[in-house]
């Protein structure tokens, strides 16, 4: 079985974020980057699990410069055997799905698992505009999936309950939550990761960007809170009408 799990590189929440360039861009001054959590969590950790229990192989694609290597390099220090990294500036979603599906479309990969969204956008696109690319099934927000021969039993989160499909491969998936857990990189997983082959190739120019960011805003800061008498109903149904407009 080959998998291919796709890993963004996201801010750390803790970085605080401002903006430059007229509000159009990051400003990556002091911003630690880590991978994106439910990529490592859910996707990369649950593809390990099916190549450790079925065998195969289990491959990591990134889009970005070379800022992304050391997010790659974990990867592979949790049990992915190989990586590609396309070398290009990750700017639109469209963009970074159109340049996975570029080099999978030839690769027979059986499985693409993306993480259920990333910190930084919550956009939960990708997966569906990769599946769109090369004209694959997709099941989104996976919580359980088990693999037999070329069938894959999933669970998947909907309104209210759980729905539980079968596909065949190949197909492209998003983890969420309960797909597997964290797995710590381990020593000799990170010596053996400086030996695996990490190959940077150049961005397909079949796809561009199709989108542009007019311009990025912080959200407003949080007032001071406002206590309310058990017993002055009216005054609390006042200020959630009045002030938090939520009624």
């Amino acid at each position: 079985m080959k998998i291919l799990v796709c890993v963004s590189k996201v801010p750390d929440t803790t970085s605080k974020i401002a903006f430059t360039d007229n509000d159009t861009k990051f400003n990556e001054d002091g911003v630690t980057y880590i991978m994106n959590p439910t990529d490592e969590w859910y996707a990369l950790v649950r593809a390990v699990e099916l190549k450790e229990a079925a065998g195969g192989t289990v491959t990591v694609i990134n889009v970005g410069d070379a800022s992304s290597d050391q997010i790659i390099r974990k990867a592979l220090a949790i049990g992915a055997d190989d990586a590609v990294r396309i070398d290009a500036d990750p700017s639109d979603p469209y963009f970074v799905a159109g340049q996975i599906a570029a080099y999978a479309k030839d690769q027979s990969f059986d499985i693409i698992i993306t993480g259920k969204e990333t910190i930084d956008y919550n956009g939960s696109i990708l997966g569906g505009m990769v599946a769109e690319f090369l004209d694959l099934p997709y099941i989104s927000l996976a919580t359980k999936m088990e693999v037999s021969g070329n069938t894959a039993t999933i669970d998947r989160e909907i309104e209210g309950g759980k729905e539980i499909i079968e596909v065949n491969t190949p197909f492209v998936l998003s983890a969420n939550k309960g797909l597997a857990e964290q797995k710590i990189p381990n020593m000799r997983g990170i010596m053996m990761a400086r030996k695996k082959p990490l190959t940077v190739v150049p961005a397909s120019g079949d796809v561009s960007p199709n989108t542009t960011v007019a311009k990025y805003s912080a959200p407003a800061p949080r007032s001071g809170c406002k206590y309310v008498e058990a017993d002055n109903a009216a005054d609390l149904i006042r200020l959630l009408h009045e002030e938090a407009k939520v009624i």
